[in-house]
Order: structure tokens, then sequence, then C-alpha cells
């Protein structure tokens, strides 16, 4: 009487992932640092080096020799995965896994889990099916949405504000927290480096799919690029054609708000001059040598103020006026000052206004 084979793991698509929260690739941690899957574990069935080395083989001897290497160097990985990240995992454990194509590397992980029993998926097509399902839902997904742009001269708090937006439970999309950058010449977080064009994108999809349509989503007043990553053309439409919510804050509570921010360049006035050379084409070395001298000698007041009087107010007032028409017509609030509570205040003050007077298309 001959066994019965049981069906191997399922092969799933790119569109079925939202059933899968657990997932698990496989590829080299370089792959993995330029792009993942939102929420995946990165467990190497090969690691950087073991690739190299497998691919020497490959070129140098045969693809057999390549073949019997690489499967030695899998089989070990994947005993320390088992018994390293699989050990507590119940019998109902439901977890994808992906490599670059959905090829070997996948595969021999999944039909191990399978064979020891867990409910295991293989993404079908791997990264690349996962890449090409971004691309696609990303160009249509924006319009589904109702944004309220929230403009405000450089230093008004528009970050601020969107942090209380989102504490009073309010859908909030922080395209610089995941584009982690600020959005202009100053904008790099200290240590922290800004993700590829393809990780930015992933994030944002993640985050634009949890986001009900039926309510308003509330984003900054965002340029086409933020840093090195680039908006989707699809959403940057949809926000210029938005209602707008403009905050107009003091100009001193501005200055106090931007060295609150930016405390890393007043103790590195050297890393602030270095900065601010790049501006010597528009204003001269004349100029951004008074500049760098008074990040130098302490006089971060009246630095921020000119440079906001010259450099940003006048940058980003074009840039309202072509691109955000409706800013003209915004609804306006100011805060009284910039804490906590005052930000909170204004995002309760702005939501009784725009969930009252925006309809959202059926």
């Amino acid at each position: 009487m001959s066994a019965v084979r049981r069906p191997g793991p399922a092969k799933i698509a790119a569109g079925a992932l939202a059933r899968y929260p657990d997932r698990l690739d496989v590829r080299s941690p370089s792959e993995f640092a330029l792009d993942h899957l939102p929420g995946a574990v990165n467990l190497p069935v090969l690691n950087d080096s073991e690739r190299a080395l497998v691919g020497t083989i490959y070129a140098r001897e045969s693809a057999f020799a390549a073949k019997k290497r690489g499967a030695a160097l899998v089989a070990r990985n994947i005993a320390h995965i088992v018994d390293v990240h699989c050990r507590d995992q119940p019998r109902e454990w439901s977890p994808v896994v992906y490599c670059w194509r959905g090829g070997q590397r996948s595969a021999a992980l999944a039909h191990v889990l399978h064979e020891i029993g867990f409910q295991v998926a293989q993404l079908d097509g791997g990264y690349q099916a996962y890449r090409r399902h971004v691309v696609a839902v990303l160009a249509p997904l924006p319009a589904r949405f109702t944004f309220v742009v929230v403009c405000g001269l450089t230093g008004a708090g528009k970050s601020r504000l969107l942090s209380a937006l989102a504490g009073i439970g309010t859908q909030v999309l922080d395209l610089e927290a995941l584009a982690k950058h600020r959005g202009s010449l100053l904008g790099d977080l200290p240590d922290e480096p800004q993700p590829s064009q393809k990780a930015f994108e992933s994030q944002l999809l993640a985050a634009l799919e949890r986001f009900d349509s039926e309510v308003p989503v509330y984003v900054e007043s965002e340029s086409r690029r933020i840093g090195s990553v680039q908006m989707p053309e699809a959403l940057l439409q949809a926000m210029r054609a938005s209602s707008c919510v403009r905050i107009d804050t003091p100009h001193p509570l501005r200055v106090a708000l931007l060295k609150e921010e930016y405390q890393h360049f007043l103790g590195d006035p050297a890393s602030l001059a270095a900065k601010l050379a790049r501006l010597e084409p528009l204003f001269g070395p004349a100029v951004v040598a008074d500049w760098a001298n008074a990040a130098a000698t302490g006089g971060f007041d009246s630095l921020v103020a000119e440079l906001l009087r010259k450099h940003y107010d006048p940058t980003y007032s074009r840039s309202m006026e072509k691109n955000f028409p409706r800013s003209a017509s915004a609804h306006r609030v100011v805060p009284k000052a910039i804490d906590g509570e005052s930000f909170r205040a204004l995002a309760r003050e702005i939501d009784a206004h725009f969930g009252a007077s925006i309809v959202v298309p059926a």
C-alpha cells in the first residue's frame, strides 16, 4: 500500500499578505536592509558572506559544487532558525516565508516548517512579486482618501500638531516619520539614516492600508522630495487638491520651537555651518560666513530669525502658493504656546472643525 503524500506549503499571492502577520524574510541581511515586508523578521538561510562564497564556487568550479556547498550552509542555518526562532511556536503558527523570487531559499525553510506541522505559506514570486504589488496598489490608493493638509511656515509646529492629532485618535499620515527626515536642508535626523525609496514606499502603503477611507486623514504639506526619498505622484496630487488647515505660530514661538527640535545643531555648530554652506549659491559666501560665526558664538536666536526671514519663509510661501492652492482659504489656528497641551487644544479644535465640515466621497 503506497503512502499518501500530503500537500506541501501553501503558495499565496502578495494580495493575501494581510492574513499573515508573521513574516519570515530568508534573504541576506543586505537584501533585507534595502526593503522588506512591513513587520518581517530577517532569518537568512544564507548570509551575505555565504551567498558570496556560493557564487564564487559557482563561477570558478561548477553549479553542482555550488549547490553542495549551499545546501550544507542552508541546512545548518535552517537548523538554527528552527531551534531558536520556532521552538516555542504553537502548532497553529501560520507564518509566510519569502525570498527574492519565491525560489529555493524560501522553499527550503517553508518545507521544513511544513514537515514539522506548522501552517506555513510561501509567498509566490517572493519579494519581487511583493514589490510589484506595492507599485500597483500605491497608484490608485490615495484617491480613496480625503486628506486635510497641515500647512504652516517652518517652525510653526506642523509635526507637533500631527502628533497631537494622532494622540486624540484621528488618522494621521506622518510622512516625515516614515522618511526619517524633517524635509528641509537641516532635516537629517541624528543617527537615523533614511530608508531606501522602496522601503519608504512599503511603509507608506502599510500606513495607508490601515486607514478608514470614511474618515479624513491629516498630513503635512510636504514637497516632492523628503530628503532623499520621493513622494509617489498619486499621493502628491491627492494632497495638493485637498482642504488645508494653517497653523500661524507667532515668530518668537517659532524660534523657540526650532531651537528645541534642532538641539543637536546647537551642540555642534560646525555641523550646522557645513549644512548652511550649501546656501552659498543663493546668498553668497559672506552672508553664510556670518551665519556660521553666529552658530559658533551661540547667537542662535538671531541666526534662526534671519534664516527664517531670508530663506525659509519666502521659499515655503512660494511653494505653498504654487502647489497647495487651497491653502489661501485654509482654516487658521494659532497656538498660545509650544507645549503639549497647547497643541492638543489645537488638535481638538481642528478635529471638531473638519470632522463636521468635510464630506467624505462615497
